[in-house]
């Protein structure tokens, strides 16, 4: 299993068949994903997308890829799936917590997130888009994942582990909107028994963006970026001493194999 960072909190996993699946499409105003990877022909072979919640950073991708690939399956929470039917996306799997879905490589179940959710903020007035959530992905003959999406620290992170078992985290740790540093090593500490834990819902600096024109862009348009940029390592540093879980910081258009 591959799993394909293309910043912020977007990331591509590819199963042991092939088969990729996207979590949570941010491109235009992303500074931390690369343009090979915004491409017609990369989007097209998308086989599904996981969405965590409605805010723009997780959303606002959606429309490039429903015009590179218009039969890609969208898992998303039920009040957001209903806002995107009614925007014309066709092909939306409504869930809500404890619900699943079956991909055949890889079973994907929606668990609960603490983060609020709202959808077009950029557009006009949010629209409410139920609650965040997190997913795991239960991966055909190899790995558990739970990606946390959105998330300050919660003790359903303990039920998650014990009912699932991941061995593989994801976890929002930038601050600011979620959890951050301190509280995900908390997180992998005392909730979590993973083998790997992976930081996430950070930006790039000048000298890791993709883009540094869109990131230029985007700390113009949102200042509050700048308390998120260059969080990664900061997990590693609280969890020094813990010999458990190995953290794995994937760089922006890095991809990292886990057997």
């Amino acid at each position: 299993m591959k799993i394909l960072r293309l910043g912020h909190a977007m990331y591509v996993f590819t199963t042991k068949k092939g088969n990729q699946y996207l979590v949570d499409p941010f491109f235009e105003m992303n500074p931390g994903c690369p343009s090979e990877y915004q491409t017609e022909e990369f989007l097209s072979k998308i086989k599904g997308v996981l969405l965590t919640h409605g805010h723009f950073d997780h959303t606002s991708g959606l429309g490039k890829l429903r015009k590179a690939n218009s039969s890609c399956l969208i898992l998303a929470q039920y009040e957001l799936a209903l806002i995107l039917g009614q925007k014309g996306f066709d092909n939306v799997y409504p869930l809500n917590f404890g619900g699943s879905f079956d991909f055949g490589d890889v079973k994907a179940t929606m668990v609960p997130a603490r983060h609020s959710s709202s959808y077009g903020e950029l557009e006009g007035n949010p629209i409410y888009a139920g609650e965040s959530a997190g997913y795991v992905l239960d991966f055909e003959d190899v790995h558990t994942l739970y990606h946390s999406g959105d998330t300050m620290i919660m003790t359903d992170m303990k039920l998650i582990q014990d009912l699932y078992q991941p061995s593989i985290a994801i976890l929002s740790s930038s601050g600011q909107f979620t959890m951050g540093p301190k509280e995900a090593a908390y997180a992998v500490e005392q909730l979590l028994d993973v083998k790997y834990v992976i930081p996430s819902h950070t930006f790039p600096s000048e000298n890791s963006a993709s883009s540094k024109e869109t990131l230029d862009k985007l700390l113009q348009a949102f200042p509050v970026v700048g308390n998120m940029i260059e969080k990664d390592n900061e997990i590693k540093d609280y969890l020094s001493k813990h010999q458990r879980t190995e953290v794995v910081v994937i760089g922006y258009g890095e991809e990292v194999t886990f057997e």
